[in-house]
C-alpha cells in the first residue's frame, strides 16, 4: 500500500521532473529544434479564455505552474504502479515515453492541437527525449534511506 508520505515524495519528484523538462526545452528551443513546447500550445489553443483572465505579465508563469502540477500528478500515477514494475531499470524512461505517446495519441487530438500533425521528426524526437528525462527523474530514488530507492 502506498502511504501519503510516498505520494508526497512522488509529487515532489514529478514537479522536479517537469522542471527538468523545462530546462531541456529551453535548450532544444534555443537550438531551433522545437518551435513551441506543448504547455504553451495548450494554453494558446485550448484555454485562451482562461489565459485572458491571467495578467499578461504572469501568463508564462501560470503555464509553467500548470505544467509542474501535471508533472506531479503524473508522478503519483507512476508511484501507484506495482513495485515489481517500478523496480525495472527502464520503467521510468518507458513511463515518460508512454506519457508522451498518450498525449500525442489521445489528448492532443481531443484538445484539437494542430502541432501534433505539424510536428517534425526532430520536434517529436526532442519531445520524446524530454519525456524520457521526466521518467528518469520520476523513477529516481525517493530518499537515500530507502534501499535502492524502492519499496517491495
Amino acid at each position: 500500500m502506498t502511504s501519503d508520505v510516498h505520494l508526497s515524495r512522488a509529487v515532489a519528484r514529478g514537479v522536479i521532473a517537469a522542471m527538468a523538462m523545462t530546462g531541456m526545452r529551453t535548450v532544444t528551443r534555443g537550438l531551433g529544434l522545437i518551435k513551441r513546447p506543448p504547455p504553451e500550445q495548450i494554453a494558446e489553443e485550448t484555454v485562451p479564455g482562461l489565459m485572458a483572465l491571467i495578467p499578461r505579465n504572469l501568463r508564462d508563469e501560470a503555464v509553467e505552474l500548470a505544467h509542474w502540477t501535471y508533472g506531479g500528478i503524473g508522478a503519483v500515477a507512476y508511484e501507484l504502479l506495482p513495485g515489481r514494475v517500478r523496480r525495472l531499470v527502464w520503467a521510468g524512461p518507458l513511463y515518460g515515453l508512454a506519457t508522451w505517446a498518450f498525449f500525442e495519441a489521445a489528448l492532443a487530438p481531443l484538445l484539437g492541437l494542430r502541432h501534433v500533425q505539424e510536428a517534425t521528426l526532430v520536434e517529436r524526437a526532442a519531445f520524446a527525449a524530454d519525456h524520457a528525462l521526466y521518467g528518469v527523474v520520476v523513477a529516481s530514488s525517493p530518499w537515500p534511506h530507502e534501499p535502492n530507492g524502492r519499496r517491495s
